[in-house]
């Protein structure tokens, strides 16, 4: 019988307290409800290595790579991630980079795989931003073009925030195309030029929201054929979302993943998803929002 990929490490939790603006319990959540509906029977777990410095100095500056490193990341950048860059910080941030290239390289290899974290998407070149330490697509992605083991990349981003640190760092690199579709009036308040953008208004509800995915998606291969999809299935959409501004359903989001990993599988591409954002107190739910992505995959395997 076929099993999903998975790519997962415990320290993709971090423990930060109860109550931070940023989630980090939905990681260890999101794995207990995989085990606890079934869908870690129908999965095949891995689990990532920390990446090595040369990895993460393909997408940012080798300065920047030593500070969080080192633990060591200047206060002002910090205040722009949302968080201090301490120990568990810093090998998160590697964990999930690495994890990320590991479930591109399952997909490239079973057609679709799945990280349990990622989509670090506002972390650029010479740092961190919006609760991003390190971008792991576009480290991922220049790693595998570096190796030789795909040719053209394709970075699929539906969370709800525009994925400005991933379009800044892979500008200009031919072989990578990036697609954002985001809130328009949603962080960050300066966006970054991505090869396809399509901004959304506030409130937009799942009929019109599934409408605009699907002008896309044949638009986001038209005259480039990748050989890899990264998708960052961000449930930051939704309505009940903290930070979201849009109002899709979880009928919605399973409708979009459904609608993603469908497109691309039909025609014989591979596609790695990436978790993204989500964003609410209440971490069984927003675990819940996620899971729907995983459960979409697995119909696709």
């Amino acid at each position: 019988m076929p099993h999903l990929p998975i790519v997962h490490a415990p320290a993709y939790d971090a423990g930060f307290a109860p109550g931070h603006r940023f989630p980090m319990g939905k990681y260890t959540r999101l794995m207990e409800l995989i085990e606890e509906t079934g869908l870690g029977s129908m999965a095949r777990f891995h689990r990532p290595a920390p990446a090595a410095a040369a990895w993460l100095e393909l997408a940012h500056h080798r300065l920047y790579v030593d500070q969080v490193l080192a633990c060591n990341v200047p206060a002002l950048i910090e205040r722009e991630i949302g968080f201090q860059v301490d120990e568990r910080v810093s090998l998160r941030a590697r964990l999930a980079t690495a994890g990320t290239v590991m479930a591109a390289r399952l997909a490239l290899a079973e057609g679709i795989a799945c990280n349990t974290a990622g989509g670090s998407h506002h972390a650029r070149r010479a740092q961190g931003a919006g609760f991003c330490t390190f971008n792991d697509v576009a480290v991922a992605a220049q790693l595998l073009l570096a190796d030789g083991e795909a040719g053209r990349v394709l970075v699929l981003d539906l969370d709800v925030h525009q994925g400005d640190g991933t379009a800044e760092i892979c500008n200009g690199i031919e072989a990578i195309r990036t697609v954002s579709m985001h809130g328009e009036k949603n962080y960050p308040v300066r966006k970054q030029i991505s090869t396809i953008d399509v901004a959304l208004p506030d409130n937009l509800r799942d009929e019109a929201y599934l409408e605009t995915l699907d002008w896309l998606l044949p638009r986001t291969v038209e005259g480039f054929v990748p050989d890899l999809v990264f998708y960052n299935a961000g449930v930051d959409p939704h309505e009940e979302d903290r930070l979201g501004r849009l109002s899709l359903t979880d009928q919605g989001l399973r409708d979009r993943d459904r609608k993603v990993f469908s497109f691309f599988r039909e025609r014989g591409i591979a596609i790695a998803s990436v978790l993204g954002g989500g964003y609410s107190h209440d971490i069984d739910a927003i675990a819940r929002r996620h899971l729907l992505t995983f459960e979409a995959a697995l119909e696709f395997v």
